[in-house]
């Protein structure tokens, strides 16, 4: 049944309506972004170019930084250039192109940090049979489920959200085009949309965090018969993963497994889950784990600067 939209176009609130702070979050989110990029762009490319990094755990964090990339990017770009624009206003499919990718991103961020949970355990807990666990086939194939449930996670958000009608309210009190915010410009009853919508994104985002946990819980008590060098290691990545699950999975349970009501905290979550988490995970990666670190500087003193002088 097609259904009847009288709206063309919808206007953001964003963050701040004070042009001072607009100013100020201009800068201050387009530095973030910056390193959004810069960070998970040198991570892709030591992770693709140095051997050393050629196995399934940095070929999940190769995954990782990627969505992070294409994760802030659905939101970020049109986030910065409305801080300095006077046209707040996104179009009707502008807008569900946003949430499509947004979810999309988000979704395939949660599979890929789910999968590399579960590559951490096989490592810590099944070493002697980790490289038959975790084979090539194995890696490509929980990579390729990861993307087509995050796919179709997001075809059905997408779609519960706009089958629904729109005819007058035009104004997302947000800076971008959420399923809760774009829902309470609907001209129709809302309640089933709203529970299905608990039901996609919350019960994944707690489901996978549920999962994630239980794996770290029976990794911790597989390393009390180790010894402290294995323990200290295992542990240091552990812990990075473990920093990243608690800073993107909290936010998101708060915001979507719950009715669809806003809170004025909500905006600020949204940031925290949308942009900084993106923008700590390569620094997290990098300082606490010392392979990575070791590979970043050899890429950037063989590759990219021996590349300079070569030029």
């Amino acid at each position: 049944m097609e259904v009847a939209n009288n709206i063309t176009e919808f206007l953001f609130l964003g963050l701040s309506q004070d042009p001072k702070l607009q100013l100020m979050f201009f800068f201050l989110f387009l530095l973030f972004y910056t390193v959004i990029i810069v960070g998970n762009l040198l991570i892709l490319f030591t992770v693709c170019f140095e051997s050393k990094l050629h196995s399934p755990m940095y070929f999940f964090l190769s995954n990782l930084s990627f969505v992070d990339i294409a994760y802030s990017s659905a939101t970020a770009p049109k986030m910065i250039a409305d801080f300095i624009s006077e046209d707040k206003t996104i179009s009707y499919w502008g807008c569900v192109t946003q949430m499509f990718t947004f979810h999309f991103f988000g979704c395939a961020e949660i599979f890929v940090l789910t999968v590399m949970a579960f590559d951490r355990y096989a490592a810590i807990c099944q070493p002697l049979r980790y490289s038959t666990i975790m084979s090539a086939n194995t890696c490509a194939m929980l990579a390729f489920l990861s993307w087509a449930g995050a796919l179709g996670h997001s075809f059905v958000q997408t779609l519960l959200t706009f089958q629904l009608p729109y005819c007058s309210a035009r104004v997302i009190d947000h800076y971008f085009c959420d399923v809760h915010p774009v829902l309470k410009l609907a001209c129709a009853d809302t309640s089933l949309v709203n529970l299905l919508v608990v039901a996609n994104s919350g019960l994944i985002s707690l489901g996978c965090f549920l999962i994630l946990l239980a794996s770290y819980i029976v990794i911790l008590l597989s390393l009390r018969k180790r010894s402290s060098e294995s323990r200290k290691k295992a542990l240091s990545t552990c812990g990075s993963h473990l920093t990243v699950v608690t800073f993107f999975f909290v936010p998101c349970i708060f915001i979507y497994l719950r009715p669809s009501t806003t809170f004025p905290l909500d905006k600020a979550v949204s940031v925290f889950y949308t942009t900084i988490t993106p923008m700590l995970n390569p620094l997290i990666y990098t300082l606490r784990n010392e392979d990575v670190k070791n590979a970043v500087k050899h890429f950037w003193r063989h590759r990219v600067l021996g590349e300079e002088k070569k030029g």
